[in-house]
């Protein structure tokens, strides 16, 4: 006998009932794992707390996700954002609560400054005690809201799935950032039936992806109209997997290209029409261009401090502007300009270079030359010398020698924050995205170390260097302990000159010369240290050491290397822009003391 459809709906209904109580409930911490699996999660990086004590447990349980244990939150943070800087995929790190989250705030807004997609896993005391200044309590929503993206408290163990995958969305969509999951531990013991959604939607965030194709007519019109042209770009290119467009654009139009120092890699460095990075020590012909183009598209850059100087200065000469960005509150925020194109980099690359190929019109011959006349005559000024030595250690040969060793491998490079930093980003001339890492915007020292650990788990056959600064090392050297224990053979670089240095700078210049407690006093003896975790330590003060030393490096290819170049003391970076002037204004050299 046919059953009615009456009868159908109730004989669904009952065996739906029955497969949903058939389906095994899970804790939170065993919900988490699946939905970190769900995401692909290859690598965490953590330190266990009693807060976080169940996801651990589900962690120890499952074979999929190798979780690496750090010697400080800190460097977990770290780790997982130089992961995510060098493969564009979202880093995960975990902490506990109170003190392993105020650890790891400084890596937090380290990733926020830069747009690095992230989620940050925190332990919270049971949701009963929340507020009740409980043992090891802190409010990680509170701390964590002006440094993150996005942050989450979960309280109620039918939300984590639903809220881990936003997490991820927001983390890796739009202006990329990290976004904190924050997981109390009686949340991570309850249990639920388990689904993970395929897709999100929230009704409050929806990232515009496509520029508007009016602006982009607009700015086409701008660009093949100019005569001083001038594409500056940053590190939204290298976020936004955008380099072969913005390298095509440049090929059909043979305009001159800088970069900031997030976006060294986006264009070749070797290529002609490159003028190297821009900025407070970028070169003279970058900062030039900048100051006398009369078009300027700017693309995944935000006009910092670090890159125009004074505004006002900036300003001065008249100029029309095109800034292409996925944040619209980037547009305008510093410097005004005509053109605003909102939308994802990328996507507008292609969009603006189908519509130049589809137009006839170009730029003026005779004005495009005798623009790179000029550009030339700048470049002349040859502002990146230096001088030689026989007798003491220049930093910047260190660096150049490494790219003529390296050049053409997959090599990648990180750096702590100083003067070490910018003769990297100066003398290193990076020819791929994603090579160059380094803390730009907030300027964190103690970060190259653990990206480097983080680059090294993701590409175990390429070759990783952290070049530092005996000051900036020295605040995450423990984490020697975890290159040996997870066999992540990176090699570091010190370019020890006994000084803070970029401090050191400043004091010579603003300060009369007083250098305020930045001689690094009492150090360490490096070799002894890296070779007390385990590792290999070597020491070199001598110009003809450095080829030898470096080579010794690339040949202990599964060994981590602590280097320690004894460098000029004296050493200072140029150009340089000093507070409050105009990017033109630049320092060159002592002699302009």
């Amino acid at each position: 006998m046919d059953m009615s459809a009456a009868e159908h709906k109730r004989a669904a209904s009952a065996q739906a009932s029955r497969d949903s109580s058939s389906t095994p409930e899970l804790n939170g911490s065993d919900i988490l794992v699946r939905c970190l699996q769900a995401e692909n999660v290859k690598y965490i990086w953590g330190y266990p707390g009693g807060a976080v004590l169940y996801i651990y447990d589900a962690l120890y349980k499952q074979e999929t996700i190798q979780h690496v244990l750090v010697r400080h939150e800190q460097a977990a943070v770290h780790a997982a954002d130089g992961y995510a800087r060098a493969t564009g995929d979202v880093g995960v790190a975990l902490v506990t609560s109170g003190p392993g989250v105020t650890n790891a705030i400084t890596g937090i807004a380290t990733a926020y400054m830069d747009s690095i997609p992230m989620v940050i896993i925190t332990g919270q005391v049971p949701t009963p005690a929340i507020g009740l200044d409980a043992f090891q309590e802190c409010d990680t929503v509170g701390i964590t809201r002006p440094i993150v993206k996005h942050n989450f408290l979960v309280k109620d163990v039918r939300d984590l799935a639903l809220t881990l995958k936003k997490a991820f969305h927001i983390a890796r969509t739009g202006r990329p950032g990290p976004v904190v999951v924050d997981i109390p531990k009686d949340v991570s013991l309850n249990k639920t039936s388990f689904s993970y959604p395929e897709t999100v939607e929230m009704r409050s965030y929806n990232p515009v992806r496509k520029g508007h194709g009016g602006q982009i007519r607009k700015a086409v019109q701008l660009l093949l109209g100019a005569k001083r042209p001038y594409i500056y770009t940053g590190g939204g290119v290298i976020l936004g997997n955008a380099a072969p467009e913005l390298r095509e654009l440049a090929d059909l139009l043979g305009y001159p290209v800088t970069n900031t120092l997030m976006g060294l890699g986006a264009f070749p460095s070797t290529d002609p029409r490159f003028l190297g990075m821009l900025g407070m020590h970028g070169t003279y012909e970058a900062n030039m261009t900048m100051q006398h183009c009369d078009v300027l598209i700017a693309i995944g850059a935000r006009f910092d401090d670090r890159v125009i100087g004074n505004p006002k200065h900036f300003a001065s000469v008249e100029r029309k502007i095109i800034h292409i960005d996925i944040d619209p509150s980037s547009i305008s925020k510093r410097v005004k300009v005509d053109i605003p194109i909102v939308g994802d980099v990328k996507d507008v690359l292609q969009e603006l270079i189908s519509q130049i190929r589809e137009t006839q019109q170009r730029a003026e011959p005779a004005a495009i030359n005798a623009w790179w006349a000029q550009i030339n005559e700048w470049r002349k000024t040859e502002c990146l010398n230096y001088k030689k030595s026989d007798e003491v250690i220049k930093p910047q040969s260190v660096v150049e020698k490494l790219w003529e060793l390296t050049r053409g491998t997959e090599t990648y490079v990180t750096s702590d924050v100083g003067q070490h930093q910018m003769w990297a980003a100066q003398f290193y001339r990076f020819d791929e995205p994603r090579r160059w890492i380094n803390s730009g915007g907030l300027g964190t020292m103690g970060v190259g170390l653990p990206y480097a650990m983080g680059i090294k788990l993701a590409k175990p056959d390429a070759d990783v260097f952290c070049i530092t600064g005996e000051g900036s090392i020295q605040m995450n050297i423990q984490e020697l302990s975890t290159c040996q224990q997870y066999n992540t053979p990176v090699k570091i670089i010190a370019l020890n000159n006994r000084y803070l240095g970029m401090v050191r700078q400043w004091q010579q210049l603003d300060y009369s010369g007083r250098y305020s407690h930045s001689y690094m006093d009492a150090l360490p003896d490096f070799v002894k240290l890296a070779e007390a975790y385990g590792h290999i330590g070597l020491k070199i003060e001598k110009p003809s050491e450095v080829e030898p030393a470096l080579k010794e490096l690339l040949r202990l290819k599964d060994r981590t290397v602590f280097l320690d170049v004894r460098t000029d003391p004296t050493e200072n970076v140029w150009p340089m822009v000093k507070a409050g002037k105009g990017i033109s204004e630049m320092l060159l050299g002592s002699e302009e003391l």
